[in-house]
This record gives C-alpha cells, structure tokens and sequence, in this order.
C-alpha cells in the first residue's frame, strides 16, 4: 500500500436497513457513519439500493475531509438463524464507495455463521398462519 491513510467500512446489509460505519484500523475510532434511514424519508425505502448508494457517498465525502483514500471493506449480513445473504443494498453501496474516488484494497464477508443452529421461533408446533 502507499503512505495514503486508509480505515475500515463496516457495511451492514440487512434486508430492512443499511448501515455503514467507517474506523481505523483498530476499530476504536469511528471516522464516519450514516445509514439508509439518515438519508431517505420513507422507512419502506432505507433497505433499498438508492438508500445505500446515497449512505455511501455521504460517508465517502467525509473520507475524503479527513484525507482517507483506501478502505478495507467488511461486509456483514443478518446472520445467526435469520439467514446469511446481505441485504440489497450491499453490492451498492460497495460499488458506490469505489465510485467516489475511495480505492476499495480488500472485501471480507463477516456474517455471522451459526455452527450449531439456534432454536427457531414458535415453540413445540412451529409457526402456524
């Protein structure tokens, strides 16, 4: 890497919201956030690939104030029992970033992965309705 200044993008993608949250490489600090629901007004829309695209570059100018170029990308979805897959706003928000000039070096998928399964809702006869 080059002596650019670089931090972490913590991107969570659910399927009801996205949030971004930017830190050092320590993760102690938190340079930036904003989610889907800081940037658009109706709650049906903060999941949406627009809301993550309009996070991203809110969170990509304030990267560039501090004089940030490069992040690490760590991409989480729900996880645990409520399944793997980021929400529609990951692939957005990630391809936002890069178009605002923020060189992306490294993608990890962070979801959590359940190695045991965890007790689904609704009791000894399931979920009935």
């Amino acid at each position: 890497m080059s002596s650019e200044r670089w931090a972490v993008a913590h991107i969570f993608a659910s399927h009801n919201n996205v949030i971004i949250t930017v830190t050092d490489a320590t993760g102690a600090e938190t340079i930036a956030k904003c989610s889907g629901g800081m940037v658009v007004r109706a709650q049906r829309e903060e999941s949406r690939p627009h809301a993550a695209m309009l996070a991203a570059n809110q969170v990509a100018d304030t990267l560039k104030e501090r004089g940030i170029g490069q992040v690490q990308v760590r991409l989480r979805g729900a996880g645990g029992k409520r399944g793997g897959n980021p929400g529609p706003g990951a692939q957005a928000a990630i391809r936002a970033l890069t178009r605002a000039g923020i060189l992306i070096t490294r993608i990890d998928d962070v979801t959590p992965i359940p190695h045991d399964g965890g007790k689904p809702k609704g009791g000894r006869r399931g979920r009935r309705g």
